[in-house]
C-alpha cells in the first residue's frame, strides 16, 4: 500500500485548486458574480426584480484504504443548491439558499469495524453524522438572512456563512458549516477592518439539523476524558451563545496585525493574536515572517464544577499554543515552513464541529486539537498557473504528539505521524466554463507507538485517503 501511495504522489507532481478556503477569507461558496444593477431601488418589486440566482452542483468520490486487516470505505455523494440574494432596497439585501445531497453509492456507513468496533470517520462527513443510514433526504435551509450596507461596513442578521479562526466553512466535506446570529463588517478606517458578532446557534458540516451552540458540541465523536472514559459532554452543555470579536490592521505590502477574541457563554474565553511582515526583496520575490499566539481559559457555568465527567472542559482549565512560518514567494510559486507548539499547560479545545484547526501547519483530514504537549512541523510547496487555471500544493508534516494512550494529553488517541499530501486543481474555461475539479491525496504514516491496539490506527495512521471533487457553479 505505501508503494502505491508514493507512486501515486510521483505522478500528481508530474503534472503541473473545490471548495477549500484560507481561513477569514470572505465565503466564496457560491462564487456569487458581482451585478451591473448596483444601485439602490425605491421599490420592493424592483428590489426582488433585479436580484441574483446562484447555482451549485457538486460531486464528490471519497476514498479510505486502511492498515490490511482493517476495514476500507468508499463513498459518491453528489449534490445541488440554489441560492437567491435581492437587490438593494434602502441599503438592505435579502438573502437564502439551500442545498440537497444524495448518497448514490458507499459501504456500510453504519457497520463499525469489526475487529475494533470503531465507526467510520471520513466518508460519512459527506452525508449526514447523525443517521449513517439516510441516503436521500440530506437536505438543509442553510442561509437566510437580512444584510444592510452603508459605506463600507455590512451588518447581517440570520443564518449564514462566516470564516473566521475559530468558526468557519471547514476544509471540504459536500457542505460547509453555517451559523446563525448578527455580525458585522467595518471597513470604513484605512487599513483597519473590524469584526464583532453574537451568533446563537450553529449547523455543523456533515448535519442537516441546527442546534443551539451548546448542543453543537458533541455532535462529531468526543474522545475521551482525562480518565480515559468517553467524554461525557454531549448534550450536557448550556452554553446558549457566543461572540467573535477581531481588529485587524494592514499596511498594503508591509505588515499586517491581528487580534481575535472568541468568548462561549459558559466554557471557555479563546484569545487570538498573530503578526506578520512581509519584506519585498525584489520585483518578483518576497519573504513573509508571521507568529501567532493562542491562549484558551475555561469560563464553565458553576453547575458544570459539580459534574466534571460532564464537562468539555476542566475547571480553571488553560492552554497556550503558539505558531510560526516563513514563506517565500516567487511569481507563481511558494514556499513555506511552519511551525506549531500547543504547550503542556493543558489540552487545546475547539469544538471540531464549528471549523478547522488556525494553524500554519493545518493539513487536511487531521486535527491537533485535543491535545497538549505537541510539536508539529510542515513543508508546504505552492504552484499558481495562472495561464491554464491550475494549482499544485504538496505538502509534508511531522506531528510530535503524546502517547496515544495519556488520555490526559490526547483525546482522540492519535499516535505521533508523519503525513504527506497532494491537491491539484483546475478552473476549466470554454465550453466548460463554471466546472472546476480538485484531486486529494493524502497518506499518514505511524511514526509514535500504537501499543498493537488497531483503535489506536483505524482511520489515523497507516492510512490513504482519495479524494476527487467536481463542482459547477452558474
Amino acid at each position: 500500500m505505501k508503494l502505491l501511495w508514493i507512486l501515486s504522489f510521483l505522478l500528481i507532481g508530474l503534472v503541473n485548486y473545490a471548495q477549500h478556503q484560507e481561513l477569514n477569507e470572505k465565503s466564496v461558496l457560491w462564487k456569487e458574480k458581482k451585478k451591473h444593477h448596483t444601485h439602490d431601488s425605491l421599490t420592493l418589486f424592483s428590489a426582488f426584480h433585479h436580484g441574483q440566482f446562484h447555482g451549485h452542483f457538486r460531486s464528490f468520490s471519497m476514498f479510505t484504504d486502511n492498515q490490511t486487516g482493517l476495514s476500507d470505505y468508499h463513498a459518491q455523494a453528489f449534490g445541488a443548491g440554489i441560492k437567491y440574494e435581492s437587490g438593494s432596497f434602502y441599503n438592505f439585501k435579502f438573502g437564502i439558499s439551500g442545498f440537497a445531497v444524495f448518497n448514490a453509492a458507499s459501504s456500510n456507513l453504519a457497520n463499525p469495524d469489526p475487529s475494533t468496533n470503531s465507526s467510520n470517520r471520513y466518508e460519512i462527513g459527506l452525508f449526514d453524522i447523525e443517521n449513517p443510514h439516510n441516503k436521500s433526504d440530506i437536505d438543509r435551509l442553510e442561509e437566510l438572512y437580512l444584510k444592510y450596507s452603508i459605506g463600507k461596513t455590512t451588518i447581517t442578521a440570520g443564518r449564514q456563512l462566516i470564516n473566521s479562526t475559530f468558526v468557519n466553512l471547514q476544509d471540504g466535506r459536500m457542505r460547509p458549516t453555517e451559523i446563525q446570529g448578527i455580525n458585522a463588517e467595518i471597513h470604513d478606517i484605512k487599513n483597519i477592518k473590524i469584526e464583532a458578532g453574537i451568533f446563537n446557534s450553529i449547523s455543523p458540516r456533515s448535519t442537516v439539523r441546527w442546534f443551539e451552540i451548546g448542543e453543537s458540541v458533541g455532535v462529531y465523536p468526543a474522545g475521551v476524558n482525562e480518565h480515559g472514559k468517553p467524554s461525557g459532554y454531549a448534550d450536557n452543555i448550556r452554553s446558549k451563545f457566543l461572540t467573535i470579536n477581531c481588529i485587524e490592521w494592514k499596511k498594503q505590502g508591509n505588515i499586517r496585525i491581528k487580534f481575535l477574541n472568541q468568548y462561549v457563554d459558559r466554557l471557555f474565553n479563546t484569545a487570538f493574536g498573530e503578526v506578520e511582515k512581509t519584506i519585498k526583496i525584489n520585483e518578483i520575490n518576497s519573504l513573509a515572517l508571521a507568529s501567532m499566539v493562542i491562549r484558551q481559559d475555561a469560563t464553565l457555568s458553576e453547575d458544570v464544577y459539580e459534574e466534571p465527567e460532564r464537562a468539555y472542559i476542566q475547571e480553571k482549565a488553560e492552554s497556550w499554543v503558539f505558531g510560526g512560518r516563513i514563506l517565500f514567494s516567487q511569481k507563481n510559486n511558494q514556499w513555506s515552513l511552519n511551525y506549531t507548539r500547543i504547550t503542556d499547560h493543558g489540552r487545546y479545545n475547539m469544538p471540531r464541529e464549528w471549523g478547522r484547526d488556525p494553524f500554519y501547519t493545518f493539513m487536511s483530514r487531521e486535527r491537533n486539537e485535543g491535545l497538549a504537549n505537541v510539536h508539529a512541523m510542515v513543508v508546504k510547496y505552492q504552484r499558481k498557473m495562472v495561464a491554464s487555471r491550475f494549482k499544485l500544493q504538496l505538502i509534508a508534516g511531522y506531528f510530535k504528539l503524546p502517547e496515544a494512550n495519556d488520555f490526559v494529553r490526547n483525546k482522540y488517541g492519535v499516535p505521533s505521524y508523519y503525513q504527506v499530501a497532494a491537491d491539484v486543481r483546475h478552473e476549466f474555461e470554454g465550453a466548460l466554463k463554471g466546472f472546476d475539479a480538485q484531486l486529494l491525496l493524502i497518506y499518514k504514516g505511524a511514526v509514535g507507538n500504537t501499543f498493537d491496539n488497531m483503535r489506536f490506527v483505524i482511520n489515523k495512521v497507516n492510512v490513504g485517503l482519495v479524494n476527487f471533487v467536481v463542482n459547477y457553479h452558474f
